[in-house]
């Protein structure tokens, strides 16, 4: 099966398949089963090695440490909500804005405190961000944009105490694995958040907006955009949750202090495992470091930590575990795109995906255009799919067997297919990101996700230009 065409089959089903169903877990199901039926040229024991790439993926120590970091650190969202932090914190700091300006800036000033999931930061500062944007009449497009773009462009350029870390270095481990690189996989993730050009390009344009804006107001139908959105989302979808946590006493500091708990004990453990590793310097500890145990390790200590904080300021026991495994069952999706991911890629090289790219694209694409192909043809696909993990899952092995191949940068290749995937987050109407702020802010998504495409294709431009210019400088 080497050198095959038939190792795109499994990757043109899941892209094909997320356009059409807007999903993309079905695509991945999909795609797993036909590429495990080509692999044993038998329905019956394609689907036995379907199970079998699954529990592989399961059984490998690395992946098992990204699941565990994911649905630990979404269960330590759901105590900090129950306990009010969020709620308390989106309060206390909305009491403090009077201008179009003040509102765009408080938008990047909560970075420090919620930079490390997209979903919890739009969720925690979006009911401010709103009720801030009625009262001045401003226009809540602006204000969605900025909150997405500071979301988004800075969350992917973050390399610790994110939800996306764990995530994006075991994509580059998996791409990299078994091709004896002098760097290693957090090295090259470090290295690749320099080369992330449309994260960094939208991050300044957002920051031009928030200093130069001009004082418009929204004279839209708020009640028009609010009708549509209620026909969109079921009114009951979790009611009984939204009911109780709209109840919850604020106290900002059941926010304030698991965050900074879990920024500290990260970047600590990340310097003590890298220096225990040898490390001399602070960016030697960090690349030497095993970044996903640590961050285990971290959210681990955090979530200790963070319940006994909680009992001892009298939060009920019972609630705290509740919404504990709420929070986590909330990141299942995510755990479960990863898994399909992982199981899809392993049927994917057993059909010679890696070779037949090396001897088909990688035999006369020039490296200089390797990234900036990568980049365009992954911003595509993102767009369509609205996933920025799932862009990564499909185009990192490309990206990183056609870099080998060509002889371009890897580094500059996998900040390419990252920076693919956050211009899918930004700009899709089908993405998360897109999804939760139009809901939040009370807009219409599709009209929503025009207004941002219009920036992300400019900062998509750009990059690809830098990608060009970059390639020609790291060859």
């Amino acid at each position: 099966m080497e050198n095959s065409w038939l190792s795109l089959v499994p990757f043109l089903i899941v892209i094909a398949m997320s356009i059409w169903l807007k999903n993309i877990l079905p695509g991945l199901v999909v795609g797993l089963l036909v590429g495990s039926t080509i692999v044993t040229s038998n329905l019956l024991e394609g689907t036995q090695q379907s199970v079998v790439y699954i529990v592989t993926t399961l059984s490998n120590e690395t992946n098992m440490k990204i699941i565990g970091f994911l649905y630990l650190f979404g269960g330590l969202v759901g105590m900090m909500n129950i306990s009010g932090g969020i709620k308390g914190f989106s309060e206390w700091v909305g009491r403090k804005i009077k201008t179009e300006r003040g509102l765009l800036g408080l938008i990047w000033l909560t970075l420090p405190f919620t930079f490390m999931m997209p979903m919890f930061r739009i969720m925690m500062i979006g009911p401010v961000v709103k009720s801030l944007a009625k009262k001045m009449n401003l226009p809540k497009q602006k204000v969605g944009l900025t909150m997405d773009i500071s979301t988004e462009s800075v969350i992917v350029l973050l390399p610790v105490a994110t939800a996306f870390v764990g995530f994006m270095v075991s994509l580059v481990e998996g791409g990299t694995r078994g091709l004896n690189l002098a760097m290693s996989a957090y090295e090259i993730f470090l290295l690749s958040i320099l080369f992330n050009f449309f994260a960094i390009v939208t991050l300044v344009i957002g920051i031009i907006q928030t200093l130069w804006n001009r004082d418009k107001t929204n004279k839209k139908n708020v009640k028009t955009a609010q009708e549509q959105l209620e026909e969109e989302e079921h009114e009951f979808h979790r009611i009984g949750i939204k009911r109780e946590l709209s109840l919850v006493k604020a106290q900002p500091w059941h926010l304030i202090v698991p965050v900074f708990l879990l920024l500290g004990f990260s970047l600590f453990l990340l310097w003590r495992d890298g220096l225990a590793r040898g490390a001399q310097t602070i960016f030697e500890a960090f690349s030497m470091a095993d970044a996903t145990f640590v961050m285990l390790l971290a959210v681990f200590i955090t979530l200790i930590v963070s319940f006994v904080f909680y009992l001892l300021r009298r939060q009920t026991l019972n609630e705290i575990l509740y919404h504990f495994y709420d929070g986590g069952n909330q990141m299942m999706e995510a755990i479960s795109l990863l898994v399909l991911i992982w199981s899809l890629t392993l049927s994917a090289e057993d059909l010679g995906f890696s070779e037949f790219i090396s001897s088909t694209l990688g035999a006369f694409l020039p490296a200089y255009l390797t990234p900036a192909t990568i980049f365009l043809l992954g911003s595509v696909v993102g767009y369509f799919i609205g996933s920025s993990w799932g862009t990564w899952g499909l185009f990192m092995p490309l990206g990183i067997s056609l870099a080998v191949s060509t002889g371009a940068s890897i580094p500059l290749t996998v900040g390419a297919v990252f920076a693919s995937g956050a211009f899918g987050a930004l700009a899709s109407p089908l993405g998360d990101t897109t999804i939760t702020t139009a809901s939040i802010l009370d807009l219409p998504i599709v009209e929503y996700a025009r207004y941002k495409l219009k920036v992300s294709v400019i900062g998509a431009a750009i990059a690809t230009v830098l990608y060009l210019v970059g390639a020609f400088i790291f060859i």
